[in-house]
Parts: C-alpha cells; sequence; structure tokens
C-alpha cells in the first residue's frame, strides 16, 4: 500500500473529474488532455492502487467501493492543492499575511488609515495591526521587531545608520475649544490673546508640546501657567467639555474630531502664527526586508504623504 507515494498531482484530478462527470471523455475534456491519454492515465493509477476504481458501462463509469473512498480524497486533495495556490499567489502579492505598523497620531488618521481601507478593499484577508503612540516608543517596538515599518520621528538617542528613512513631512498644528467657548468664532487671533487660557495638552517633551512652546517664545509671549498635561485624546475631549480651555492637536485629528458625524462639539481657533511640529519619516530596519504585504500597504502610505 505505498501506491500513495507514487501518484502524482495529475491522478488526483483525473479521479476527481471522472467522479464529478461519470464519462471519461468529459472529464479528459476538463483536464485539456485526449481520451485515450486520461485511459491510459486510469490504467496507470489502478495498477499502483491494485483494484478497480471504476466499473466501465455504456452510459458511463460507476465507482467501486475504492473509488469512491479514492474519490473523496482526490476531492480533498486537489482543493487543498487550489487553496494553496491561491494562497501562495496571494502572498506573493502581499493580499495575505499579516502586516504590523506603529505611527504617532497624526499621519496615523491622514496617511495610515485610508491607506489601510484602500489596502483591504482590495486584500481583505490581509490582517493589518495599527498601534499609535509616542515616537520612543515605536522605535523601540521597531529596533525589537514588533512593526513592519513605523510613522514616527527621530530622537537624538536614534542611531539613524540602522534604518532606511524615508522623508515625510510635518505637521500643522490647530488648536480647540467646545463650540461656545469665548474664543469660538474669533477670527485671526494671535498667541497673545490665548495666554491666560487654561490648556490640556500633551506633557512636556512632546512634539506638539514643543511645537507650542515655541510659537509661543517667538511670539514673545509667557507660556501659559494653567496647564493640565495628558496625552489622552479622550481626556483631552472630556476636559473641553466643560470647560474653557485649549488643547493643541495636528491639524488631521483636529479635522476628524470637529466632523459634525462624531458629535464632539469642538471647533476649531482661527488663530494668526503657524504652529509647526518638526517633520516625521517613514522608518524600516535597514536589515529587515518588507513582506509583499508590507511593501503593499507602505506603497500606499507614501501615496498619500
Amino acid at each position: 500500500m505505498r501506491f500513495t507515494k507514487r501518484l502524482k498531482p495529475a491522478h488526483f484530478q483525473l479521479i476527481q473529474r471522472i467522479t464529478e462527470h461519470s464519462q471519461l471523455s468529459l472529464a479528459a475534456h476538463t483536464l485539456g488532455i485526449t481520451q485515450p491519454a486520461a485511459s491510459r492515465m486510469l490504467a496507470e493509477i489502478e495498477m499502483l492502487v491494485g483494484a478497480l476504481l471504476f466499473k466501465r458501462h455504456p452510459k458511463g463509469m460507476v465507482p467501486t467501493a475504492v473509488g469512491k473512498l479514492f474519490g473523496q480524497h482526490a476531492c480533498t486533495i486537489t482543493s487543498a492543492m487550489t487553496n494553496l495556490e491561491s494562497e501562495v499567489a496571494h502572498l506573493n502579492t502581499g493580499k495575505l499575511g499579516q502586516v504590523r505598523v506603529g505611527a504617532v497620531t497624526g499621519p496615523a488618521i491622514g496617511c495610515l488609515v485610508p491607506a489601510v481601507q484602500q489596502v483591504k478593499a482590495n486584500a481583505a484577508d490581509l490582517h493589518i495591526t495599527i498601534e499609535v503612540g509616542p515616537s520612543n516608543q515605536l522605535m523601540r517596538g521597531l529596533a525589537e521587531r514588533a512593526f513592519d515599518f513605523v510613522i514616527a520621528r527621530l530622537s537624538s538617542k536614534d542611531d539613524s545608520r540602522n534604518f532606511k528613512i524615508t522623508p515625510a513631512r510635518s505637521e500643522s498644528v490647530s488648536l480647540l475649544v467646545r463650540k461656545n467657548h469665548p474664543l469660538s468664532g474669533v477670527k485671526q487671533m494671535r498667541i497673545i490673546d490665548l495666554q491666560h487660557y487654561e490648556w490640556v495638552i500633551q506633557e512636556n517633551g512632546s512634539p506638539i508640546r514643543q511645537a507650542l512652546e515655541h510659537a509661543f517664545h517667538l511670539s514673545q509671549v509667557k507660556i501659559p501657567d494653567n496647564i493640565t498635561n495628558t496625552s489622552s485624546v479622550l481626556v483631552m475631549l472630556a476636559y473641553l467639555e466643560s470647560t474653557d480651555a485649549i488643547t493643541a492637536q495636528s491639524q488631521e485629528v483636529a479635522l476628524m474630531l470637529t466632523r459634525p458625524t462624531l458629535g464632539a462639539n469642538l471647533t476649531l481657533l482661527d488663530h494668526v502664527e503657524e504652529i509647526i511640529v518638526p517633520p516625521f519619516f517613514i522608518i524600516q530596519n535597514i536589515d529587515q526586508p518588507l513582506s509583499p504585504a508590507a511593501s503593499l500597504l507602505l506603497d500606499e502610505v507614501l501615496v498619500r504623504i
């Protein structure tokens, strides 16, 4: 019973087609071979198995007990082979597999989410994980091979020689308040007009906090005293809801939070001075080639940078 080692995929395909059509001529036609060739192949299979698989009748071919068993397994095997072929093709084209990517908040909303949506529209079986966090956390994860690539900023502690770095762009900062805030609707405010309000913003050292403080310094205005620090957007939203506090967010996040569909009851302040955050980059480990799936997602991100 060592015949299984000598059987070929074509053998299983033929038995499956004969089982389906009950006609050797139809089975041969669907496989693109001649009837004599199919007849010789069936004889070879029966010789290897040591038993008849089909009884020949004028109206068709009827499977024997061994033939029924062989047909069941042939169907399973050919189906598995078809699935294998399809899955390998999908892996090679990036439509199957797993991708893990990290991003700071702004580009996660503005670039990464629409890129993932586009990729998933054509590759629904692709598993994508997005982690949003500060750059130092993302860079640590990249170094530990937790991500395929990240959208983040380099710090002085990061050795750029260890990474493949693709320039992206800077971020603009928008200021948000609740809709019935005293400053809501005021046109072309200056930094000095915001000095004495309460603020709820990211902690010291964060890019948006540094950009905001830089804007105050350029305007020669003292940094506000009344500041609550938090990196949580949800905490900021809850805080803004019942106070006259101001928060600073990347433009992409601010535009999302002020959509009427979200019902957050927030509005953008119209301020004169531009507040710019240092540029972020698309960063990969230099010795970690991207999988086809990760490359597919990266290409879509680059279109949106």
